[in-house]
């Protein structure tokens, strides 16, 4: 195994070892990216208070999201076609993530489907539902995330209308890849790649094919998506799925203070602060940036969760200490997933675990649980001054 010292070391080599198409979805954002950069350039833009003569032994990134005990407050986020990045893609960062004791939330856009991840794993993960139009099928991912267990579902508000990304309609992007004369040539310089996709029948959305009325192959399929998503969603649906469901509720997407009120008193378990990765509304503020308003004007009413721009444990450092109870990363244990498969999911996590913790202890804190606004130097026109 390569020597891993950072997430941009598992990154280089998912490039090498992934073809183009998965590896652009992966790493790119809407219309110009704009939002895509600034999720992580802004993180830059906070400093950390060093402290010293502190007893550091004894240190502690063990906490709790939504009551369930994590080693480190860290999920891994619901990441599309993450099959297509690695052969059984789900499957093994699924597997990773249980092993390290943190949560793993499956995409509703997922390659394995929600019954292949329940018979691979012990413990209960969660479950991420776009709201489709098609009620009945919407119920019956419910039902399915019941009867497999899952723990928590995770109702994505920011996709009724799909923002444009560049590289994938130039990529052509599909699952399994369309067998034209470029991506022949790209998948042959990666024969790993193609052949544990080869040993595999995972290689279509099998959360759909065969659940949705009149979904059985990718002709179908790729007609069914592109109407399905529902530009109707509102709060009386987000009501009904609430109820449905009835158990623990994470609505994802909140990047407005109001929105992040009315969320919380609407008795969602937890939101998250996100704008998709910058996969959508291009030109929006980074997550890091709307994070304190959000946690200013939800309080004690819901826990708050953040994603979007989180590449390393300083950055999970720095979204704790600005008031998050826990985290999400995507690209990052895509990345390592796409590098070495199993391995490397673990792999970032290792690597976003020792920075945490080394950094926490030379901010001079030894739980990750007491972590505040303290250990951090901000800006003052960090959040902005907006007409």
């Amino acid at each position: 195994m390569p020597v891993i010292t950072c997430i941009d070391d598992l990154k280089r080599l998912h490039k090498r070892r992934t073809p183009k198409m998965f590896y652009d979805y992966c790493e790119s954002g809407s219309y110009t990216e704009q939002t895509f950069r600034e999720n992580t350039t802004d993180f830059q833009k906070l400093r950390l208070r060093q402290k010293v003569a502190v007893d550091m032994s004894g240190r502690s990134t063990a906490s709790h999201m939504i009551g369930e005990p994590v080693a480190m407050p860290v999920a891994l986020a619901p990441v599309g076609m993450t099959g297509m990045q690695r052969a059984d893609g789900e499957i093994k960062a699924a597997r990773a993530a249980e092993a390290f004791g943190v949560p793993f939330t499956l995409s509703t856009m997922s390659i394995c489907s929600i019954e292949d991840i329940a018979a691979h794993t012990k413990k209960p993960f969660w479950f991420q539902l776009y709201v489709m139009k098609d009620e009945e099928f919407v119920d019956s991912a419910i039902e399915r995330a019941r009867a497999a267990g899952c723990s928590a579902l995770v109702l994505t508000l920011d996709l009724q209308i799909l923002g444009q990304r560049h590289k994938d309609l130039k990529n052509g992007l599909s699952a399994p890849p369309k067998l034209t004369l470029p991506n022949l040539l790209d998948i042959a310089i990666r024969p790993q790649w193609a052949l544990e996709m080869l040993s595999t029948p995972r290689r279509t959305f099998r959360n759909i094919v065969g659940h949705a009325k009149g979904v059985g192959d990718m002709s179908s399929l790729m007609s069914w998506t592109n109407e399905q998503f529902d530009p109707h969603l509102d709060w009386n649906k987000i009501a009904r799925i609430r109820d449905k469901w009835g158990g623990k509720l994470i609505l994802k997407g909140i990047l407005d203070a109001d929105d992040a009120k009315r969320a919380a008193g609407f008795g969602a378990d937890a939101i998250i602060v996100s704008n998709h990765g910058g996969r959508q509304l291009d030109g929006a503020v980074s997550a890091i940036r709307m994070l304190p308003p959000i946690v200013r004007a939800v309080g004690d009413k819901t826990e708050v969760f953040m994603d979007s721009g989180i590449r390393s444990g300083q950055d999970v450092l720095k979204a704790l200490a600005l008031g998050a109870k826990g985290t999400f990363i995507g690209r990052a244990y895509i990345h390592g997933l796409g590098a070495m498969g199993q391995p490397g999911v673990t792999a970032a996590l290792e690597v976003i675990r020792k920075e945490l913790d080394t950094t926490m202890a030379l901010c001079g804190e030894k739980n990750v649980q007491n972590l505040s606004r303290d250990n951090l130097l901000v800006p003052a026109d960090f959040e902005g001054f907006w007409a």
